[in-house]
């Protein structure tokens, strides 16, 4: 797979920047990782006092220390040019529009993999979980549960909380939910500066019917590594589990944020409905190429 490329390393001294804002970012970041001045300056291999000074102000990183503050921190793509903006450099990872040349061959990549899905759904999904694309046989499962209706949302959280969309079809709805909160949760505690998923995060809390305990962060509880979904129409019912696909060594901070969700069958019933509704589904996707 072609990797997006990456922009070209700013030389120039950095720019004068608001006393306080790169010490700020570095101990939102310090706290969400849990880590020490210590610990981390060991990590970016400097000395705890540096890294204080740093921290306070009295001190101006180079450009290379601050992407070693950076990749000790396991910062993502969007909050290290944050973080090299805070110091006063320009930004060293591109944000390219997904529809745009320069990510063709990215694009390519993914509409391949959410065809060699079919019949069984997939979806390309961005870091607030907003659907970007899907394959047909997303949209036909979705439409089957759904008694023909479509998505109120095109975000997936907002799909599964609000009670007049997807949820409705749910049948284990609690225990999905409460799935995808604690990825949520820990979305926001491993990226302070995400304001969108801190929002994000309020918002599906609001929903009627989730419980108050859902929000706090059970700090013991990680999310499932296989969760199944049971999604239901009448007496009919579908058992789906679920991958993640990431791109490894993204360059481009709108491909680092991208994940691809494909959907498997658990058990043969399930197979079964779903080629069986994308063979209904034949014409109409002949006609659409």
């Amino acid at each position: 797979m072609g990797r997006p490329r990456l922009d070209s390393i700013d030389t120039h001294p950095p720019r004068p920047v608001p006393a306080g804002r790169l010490g700020n970012l570095l101990r939102e970041w310090r706290a969400a990782r849990r880590l020490s001045q210590l610990a981390l300056a060991l990590d970016a291999g400097t000395s705890a006092r540096h890294l204080s000074c740093i921290e306070t102000g009295k001190a101006q990183p180079s450009r290379e220390m601050v992407v070693r503050l950076a990749d000790a921190l396991g910062m993502p793509l969007r909050q290290r040019n944050a973080l090299l903006a805070a110091a006063g450099f320009a930004p060293g990872y591109a944000e390219t529009p997904l529809a745009t040349p320069e990510l063709a061959q990215v694009r390519r990549a993914i509409e391949f993999i959410l065809v060699q899905q079919e019949p069984y759904p997939a979806f390309l999904l961005n870091r607030h979980w907003d659907v970007l694309m899907a394959n047909r046989a997303a949209m036909r499962v979705n439409r089957f549960v759904m008694d023909g209706r479509p998505a109120r949302h095109a975000n997936m959280l907002r799909q599964f909380f609000d009670p007049e969309d997807l949820r409705m079809a749910v049948a284990n709805w609690e225990e999905v939910a409460s799935d995808l909160l604690r990825h949520l949760h820990q979305a926001v505690a491993a990226d302070p500066a995400d304001a969108g998923a801190r929002a994000l995060l309020d918002e599906v809390l609001g929903y009627p019917g989730v419980p108050a305990h859902w929000r706090m962060r059970e700090l013991e509880a990680a999310p499932s590594p296989l969760l199944t979904t049971v999604l239901r129409r009448g007496e009919r019912e579908l058992r789906f589990f679920s991958t993640i696909t990431t791109f490894g060594t993204p360059r481009d901070v709108t491909v680092d944020e991208l994940h691809i969700e494909c959907c498997f069958p658990v058990d043969e019933a399930t197979a079964e409905l779903c080629r069986a509704l994308a063979r209904d589904d034949a014409p109409a996707a002949a006609a659409a190429e």
